[in-house]
């Protein structure tokens, strides 16, 4: 079923009604970069988050965790530079100082304050630095674009979006950014996302609606095969339209359009992958179910042997094939067709003469395909990653120096 969506021309997480945000160079990172940054409500709002998988958890995600039991929050702190995690003890009274100074500068409650931290894991936030940066941000309409750089670490470009769609008779948006470039994995990939809407959306069904919007979106991205302690993804309503409370019986057209959001922020951290110069995206259909299609597609784009030969547009699919046979899904080599850039390579099992250099020169481009056919069953999914570069080792070798 399709609804009518429209993208915002420059739109942000601050486009639906009642947001505002801003940020400043606090001096996390440097003095000229924005490095801190808040995103508020006017008024509060139903909030919902996920997290990371990893079992370290940094102190920003424990404490968000907390704040979020009761499905509400009203404004949102993130710093790049410091992940705040593996602090100990030190750095769950730190953000708890942020939650503070946040509440002191906007007169909200204390548990409607979510955190969320990026940059280096094992050092403690400069906390003279971070007490003058709070005082310092200027909110404004115009500053979710802001936000959007001050969450930056080693991302190339700011990853934001605003969609309106009708819910009922209201037009309702939703907006969103995020940040992530490298340490970016499947099981919600290595990044953070702030989503709002002005829609009156009901608790239950608002998580509901940001799992699913997730697991085809987010959760299909891998960089490098890292997950962080950092994780977080959280989803704001403020209900300012006045519209009629959307709920399970209602929300088909909210879905879209939170999936359309996700789906574009998603494939916008995959494309900005530390080093990458190449958009990775792999298909695999006829799996015996979804689940199945999702671990294939994911193990393919997340194969260092496949990355590296699509950086160097080299046809290897042989590598494609082998990652498919160690996926741990069900298979039949022999029912098995590949494709790469709609390029048959292999059909039913059986190796299949192209022109390598036709293929090559395809391969070359910034975009490129994986489709693979196992034709046992209905399941199907997409996943999105990148190309290994030198870059990429270049990057990580010296990320603390």
């Amino acid at each position: 079923m399709s609804f009518e969506q429209k993208v915002i021309q420059s739109g942000t997480v601050t486009t639906p009604k009642g947001f505002l945000a801003g940020a400043t160079c606090a001096g996390i990172k440097s003095q000229d970069k924005l490095d801190l940054g808040l995103l508020y409500s006017e008024v509060s709002c139903v909030a919902v988050g996920l997290f990371t998988t990893n079992k370290i958890k940094s102190a920003p995600v424990i404490l968000s965790q907390k704040h979020l039991e009761n499905n509400k929050a009203q404004a949102i702190v993130v710093n790049s530079g410091c992940a705040n995690a593996c602090t100990g003890e030190r750095g769950i009274g730190d953000a708890r100082e942020i939650t503070n100074l946040t509440v002191g500068k906007l007169s909200i409650l204390p548990e409607d304050v979510l955190i969320a931290s990026t940059g280096v894991i094992g050092v403690p936030l400069p906390m003279e630095k971070v007490r003058v940066g709070i005082m310092k941000i200027t909110l404004s309409k115009e500053g979710g674009h802001e936000l959007a750089k001050a969450m930056m670490t080693t991302d190339t470009f700011p990853k934001e979006i605003a969609i309106s769609v009708r819910a009922d008779s209201e037009q309702v948006i939703i907006g969103g950014v995020a940040k992530g470039s490298g340490m970016v994995h499947p099981d919600l990939a290595t990044m953070l996302c702030f989503l709002t809407t002005d829609a009156d959306v009901e608790a239950d069904f608002l998580h509901s609606a940001l799992q699913r919007a997730v697991a085809t979106s987010f959760n299909m991205v891998t960089v490098d095969g890292d997950t962080s302690p950092s994780d977080s993804v959280f989803l704001l309503a403020n209900g300012l339209v006045r519209n009629q409370k959307i709920g399970f019986n209602s929300g088909e057209a909210f879905q879209a359009a939170l999936n359309e959001v996700c789906l574009y922020l998603a494939k916008s951290v995959a494309r900005d992958g530390e080093g990458a110069t190449k958009l990775m995206e792999v298909m695999v259909e006829g799996a015996v179910n979804e689940t199945e299609a999702r671990q294939a597609a994911r193990n393919i784009a997340s194969s260092s042997l496949v990355k590296a030969a699509i950086h160097g547009s080299d046809p290897n699919w042989g590598r494609v094939v082998a990652v498919v046979g160690r996926s741990g899904i069900e298979m039949n080599e022999s029912k098995m067709d590949l494709y790469l850039n709609q390029m048959c390579l292999m059909k039913s099992g059986n190796p299949v003469s192209f022109d390598k250099g036709a293929l090559r020169r395809s391969l070359d481009k910034k975009e490129v395909y994986i489709r693979v056919c196992l034709n046992i069953g209905e399941g199907k999914a997409t996943a999105w990653g990148c190309d290994l570069s030198e870059e990429y080792v270049t990057i990580n070798s010296t990320y603390t120096t």
